[in-house]
Order: C-alpha cells, then sequence, then structure tokens
C-alpha cells in the first residue's frame, strides 16, 4: 500500500467536529475529537475515538460516562480550545461556559447547539486510540437549526 494513496483516501472519510468531556468530582477533561459516529438505533450507541495518552482518555476509563458537545457550523475557534490542556474556572472550561450533565455531571457546553451524555459498553483498545462504545442516556438541543461544524470546512486534517 502507498503511504501517500492511504492518507488520501482516509481524509476522505467525513467527519464532524466534537468537544467530548468527562468529570470525576473536582477533576475534569475536555478535547475536541471528530472520529464519531452512531453505531446502533436500539439501543442507541455512539462510538468514538479516543487519544490513549490523553487525560479525557484516563477520566473516561474511570468513570465509564462522558458528553459530546456537537459544534455548530462557523465555531472554529471554540474547537481550537480544547486541542489544549483541559482548565476550569468560574463556570468556564477552556474559556467557554458550561453547565453539568443531569445524567454525568460531565460539562455541556452552553454555546454549542447540541449535546448528548452517554455510558460506556466497551472500550477497544487498539492502536493509538481506543474506540469507546457508549449507550447515549440523555440529548439536549439548544440551537436546532444550526447545521454542525465538518472537519472539511475548517481545513484541518486528522487521519491517515
Amino acid at each position: 500500500m502507498e503511504p501517500e494513496v492511504k492518507k488520501k483516501v482516509l481524509r476522505m472519510i467525513s467527519y464532524g467536529l466534537y468537544v467530548m468531556t468527562a468529570r470525576d468530582g473536582e477533576e475534569y477533561a475536555a478535547g475536541t475529537v471528530n472520529w464519531l459516529s452512531q453505531a446502533s438505533f436500539n439501543p442507541p450507541l455512539v462510538m468514538v475515538g479516543v487519544k490513549v495518552d490523553s487525560g479525557l482518555h484516563a477520566l473516561v476509563e474511570r468513570t465509564g460516562c462522558f458528553a459530546v458537545n456537537i459544534l455548530g457550523a462557523g465555531q472554529k475557534e471554540i474547537a481550537a480550545a480544547f486541542f489544549r490542556a483541559t482548565q476550569v474556572a468560574d463556570h468556564r472550561i477552556n474559556g467557554y461556559p458550561f453547565e453539568p450533565g443531569p445524567r454525568t455531571g460531565a460539562p455541556l457546553l452552553l454555546d454549542l447547539p447540541a449535546w448528548f451524555e452517554a455510558q460506556v459498553t466497551d472500550m477497544v483498545k487498539r492502536g493509538d486510540h481506543t474506540v469507546v462504545v457508549a449507550e447515549v442516556i440523555n440529548a439536549g438541543l439548544r440551537q436546532p437549526d444550526t447545521p454542525p461544524l465538518l472537519l472539511r470546512d475548517t481545513g484541518w486534517h486528522y487521519g491517515g
């Protein structure tokens, strides 16, 4: 397999951008993710790739739950804010206001159009990312007409 061809082919897979969050007491973790998809209608399952060496991975593995905040078109700056280490102060995470998720306590970003909370059912540990399979246990919609932010619209690449 030619490495450049493989990279280009894998980068043609369509992805959205999301801020995944988790919490355990006073410990928080958050990160921008894009390898996420629905995996089942009944029960409602999602799967997400989480970088093994991240604080987010450690917290999700420990607590068994998380939230996903769906970024809207035009929210590239918010996505970029979660590429750095997690900082929490004054009900803000990495500078953005949040409320705790009613089921998981994970941060739900107030400026984003939609969110869901999930309970981990399986973790497939292979390579540099773990595939986390989780059941959606709660969901909320703040801005129903906002289209999602897509990776291809940012000029960024993650994959290949």
